[in-house]
């Protein structure tokens, strides 16, 4: 659990960062409605040399260009599809942070299946020095 959650935290912290990385490949899908918002998504295609969920994962942006979910599949855990959503922005240093993320399992309609949270992640006092 210390690689996962070590792994997950340092992706998440450098988004969007790591799709600009050596080896990142990235392309721009079909737009995304969900409830009242259309996102623009980013497939990204990483390669074996970064840890990450799984090697193929979707970037939901907003109109504010913030990332609002994440798509991937759990391989460390029986390769579950996950969304992650993502809220509450800080901004810090200039850089804007989302502060919550919750992942869900993820149905065959692409949807979160809200009632099925497997993960809750919150950061506070977030700053860069």
């Amino acid at each position: 659990m210390p690689y996962f959650n070590g792994e997950a935290v340092w992706t998440y912290l450098t988004t969007p960062f790591l799709l600009a990385m050596n080896g990142v490949q990235v392309e721009e899908t079909e737009d995304w409605r969900e409830g009242t918002g259309t996102w623009r998504v980013l497939r990204a295609y990483f390669p074996g040399s970064i840890d990450t969920h799984n090697l193929v994962q979707e970037f939901f942006f907003g109109e504010d260009l913030r990332l609002r979910r994440r798509d991937y599949s759990v391989n460390i855990a029986g390769g579950f599809k996950a969304a992650q959503l993502t809220s509450d922005y800080v901004v810090a240093n200039g850089i804007s942070l989302p502060t919550k993320r919750r992942a869900y399992t993820r149905g065959p309609d692409r949807l979160p299946i809200v009632e099925m949270l497997m993960g809750a992640i919150d950061f506070s006092e977030v700053q860069f020095e």
